[in-house]
């Protein structure tokens, strides 16, 4: 089992610094308030504790807050996400505190939590809320805390059902729901990363073949688009009628599990929801089907389930399990963890340049407002959102009209129209 990263990993710490050197050229956004956070130092004095996965775009946005005056302790938000590489040069080359080893089990997963935990922060970072819900379950009064920001669905769902019981202790900002996130992280993000985890895994070919979509938000529809772009077929299993009815207008097929469980090649999971593949859907399956998850959580696949009826199982190469059933073969992918970034990097990093310049100024911005904000879930203010949006357009060299004098005045008339 590695230990934490240290010092002495120079060789792993150099070819992580190359790495993040690359991404950070993707990100020009991320970089352009990086240079400000640097001259005016907005969280000077005060405690991050992340929990994100580990990777490149992670750790711009890491040396990013360091150099706004933060310090910071990480840990991975996903046992198989980290890249030891990047946590290593984390450590050597920013004296960031790092608590996360690729392929770490459940008991270390939860120790790293605890060792950001015990940074006492003023902030919390997460993606899927781990590390707020562990500090609820321990609360004590932590005053310190000020606020904290949400990465993904999954932990947005999670948070707002805390604060509906009347159990959310600070303020948090749900980064997920800012437009210049779930609408390119999640759908373009998501949609190429995932294929690109899965073709990583298999090396399928995806012309030709039955894909299975469960879910439809801006994830499943990332992935969809993406899956039939490369000649797939696509069926999207759905619970939601509006967005059954909306993958029916995108020209999808659209059917229950138990239906399209028989004629799937290839599974893929996005709903942050449990067992949405369970036991009846296994013993439908035809020989050879393959199964993954891109949703936060290993929980939308019953692999459980599947371990009590198979007859048999081996691992056939890395991240592709073989279960038998019978004389069919099923094979998972990844363990059900998420695909995209357990066989693959993740999401590119022009698309998390965006993601992450919202929790960068979300980070100053509760540091400016925290002891005034309620204990709610908040969204990205709207001034933060439209901002990131400008810069990023401005750094891909595209200009848009503006509304004239004659155009605002109209707008703001009851008269249109006369």
């Amino acid at each position: 089992m590695k230990k934490e990263y240290d010092i002495k990993d120079v060789s792993l710490a150099r070819e992580g610094k190359a790495r993040i050197e690359w991404a950070g050229k993707d990100m020009p956004v991320l970089g352009l308030i990086a240079f400000h956070f640097s001259k005016e130092k907005p969280l000077n004095g005060h405690r991050i504790s992340a929990c994100l996965h580990v990777t490149t775009e992670t750790a711009n946005l890491m040396i990013t807050l360091k150099k706004a005056g933060a310090s910071i302790s990480l840990c991975a938000s996903n046992p198989l996400s980290t890249q030891d590489d990047v946590a290593a040069c984390l450590v050597r080359d920013f004296g960031i505190n790092v608590y996360a080893v690729k392929g770490e089990n459940k008991k270390r997963y939860y120790e790293h939590i605890q060792r950001v935990i015990n940074f006492n922060p003023h902030i919390t970072m997460d993606d899927g809320a781990d590390v707020i819900s562990t500090i609820h379950k321990q609360w004590k009064g932590r005053k310190s805390i000020l606020g904290g920001t949400e990465e993904t669905t999954t932990g947005v769902v999670r948070l707002r059902s805390m604060e509906k019981s009347g159990n959310l202790k600070y303020p948090v900002i749900a980064v997920n729901d800012a437009f210049t996130k779930h609408m390119f992280d999640n759908r373009y993000g998501t949609g190429q990363s995932t294929l690109d985890g899965i073709l990583r895994a298999t090396n399928m070919l995806l012309a030709g073949k039955v894909m299975v979509v469960a879910g439809y938000g801006w994830c499943g529809r990332g992935v969809a688009w993406k899956a039939r772009g490369m000649g797939a077929r696509v069926i999207v299993t759905e619970v939601d009628n509006i967005k059954g009815l909306e993958a029916i207008m995108d020209g999808f097929d659209v059917m229950p599990m138990k239906e399209a469980a028989k004629i799937g090649d290839l599974f893929v999971t996005l709903t942050g929801n449990i067992n949405v593949i369970d036991v009846q859907h296994f013993k439908r399956m035809k020989d050879r089907a393959v199964v993954a998850n891109s949703g936060h959580f290993n929980v939308e696949i019953n692999i459980e389930g599947l371990e009590r009826i198979c007859t048999k199982k081996r691992n056939i190469k890395p991240y592709v399990q073989e279960y038998m059933l019978g004389r069919r073969r099923i094979y998972v992918l990844a363990e059900g963890r998420l695909i995209n970034l357990s066989a693959a990097e993740g999401h590119p990093a022009s698309v998390m340049d965006m993601s992450f310049a919202n929790q960068a100024l979300c980070a100053e911005y509760i540091v400016k407002k925290g002891r005034r904000l309620e204990n709610r879930v908040y969204p990205v203010p709207e001034e933060i959102d439209g901002r990131i949006a400008k810069l990023k357009l401005s750094a891909m060299g595209i200009k848009i009209d503006q509304l004239t004098s004659e155009q605002k005045k109209y707008l703001s008339s009851w008269k249109m129209g006369t």
